[in-house]
């Protein structure tokens, strides 16, 4: 079943020079539950795509339809995970973690026990009473992931979520990342100019062209053990060969 169905997204930018063209004609559907990547040369429109699908931007032309509905006459529920984890100072995990409910006027006490479940899960619950300062990059991700899942979001979008990490530590939070969405089973759309995180994460990969933005290719991903980790993944031998394609995709 299809979760999200973009069609025929045109991006036209305006000033008083000229109309610039960012996107031309981009369609495509991602099935509920599937986690998709997107890649393309930096400046190509890729998050201002993401931010179409968020609702965020108005297409100049195109429709985006989330559980059949056109976003446009129905928001959809949102989760929205930046390249920093847009963390407050002041206020403590738990804190963090309830802000949109808090902000929707939708605390509840099944919604509160599903918080409480989520930091359990993910090693958090001890942290409740922390400020974001006293805790670990990898961990600061993670509690901004589960304040965008705390609002039980119809999609999550990832825009470069790990690149303000360190290597080391952006290979284990994606571990960590992956773990979640998948045992949350969202449907997630990433950006990433990492390709091999890109194939490590992911169900689909998505190539854009320069601008103005195309697709270039729509790559499944398949690997022999579906429950494989994105560290598993990269020691895969047909990880090589999906890199080497998606590279000279990029390059071509």
């Amino acid at each position: 079943m299809d979760k999200l169905e973009i069609k025929n997204i045109y991006m036209n930018y305006h000033s008083l020079k000229k109309e610039t063209e960012a996107i031309k004609n981009i369609s495509f559907n991602v099935k509920e539950g599937e986690f998709l990547s997107i890649v393309g040369p930096s400046g190509c429109g890729k998050s201002t795509l993401l931010n179409i699908i968020a609702g965020l931007l108005e297409p100049s032309n195109g429709k985006i339809f989330i559980n059949g509905k056109n976003i446009k006459n129905s928001p959809p529920q949102i989760g929205y995970m930046f390249q920093k984890d847009n963390l407050f100072q002041w206020l403590t995990v738990w804190e963090n973690v309830i802000l949109g409910l808090k902000i929707q006027n939708k605390i509840t006490t099944e919604r509160t026990k599903k918080i409480e479940q989520l930091l359990h899960n993910y090693n958090l619950w001890d942290f409740k009473d922390h400020y974001p300062r006293e805790l670990s990059g990898g961990m600061r991700q993670r509690v901004s992931l589960i304040r965008t899942l705390a609002i039980n979001p119809d999609v999550l979008i990832l825009d470069e979520p790990f690149s303000a990490l360190d290597y080391q530590t952006r290979l284990n939070i994606s571990d960590e990342v992956f773990t979640i969405i998948r045992n949350e089973n969202k449907t997630t759309i990433m950006v990433t100019h990492d390709i091999s995180e890109a194939i490590s994460m992911s169900n689909r990969i998505i190539v854009l062209s320069k601008r103005p933005s195309t697709i270039k290719n729509n790559l499944n991903i398949k690997f022999d053990d579906k429950f494989m980790s994105p560290l598993e993944r990269r020691e895969a031998p047909n990880f090589r060969i999906y890199f080497n394609m998606l590279w000279k995709e990029l390059n071509s």
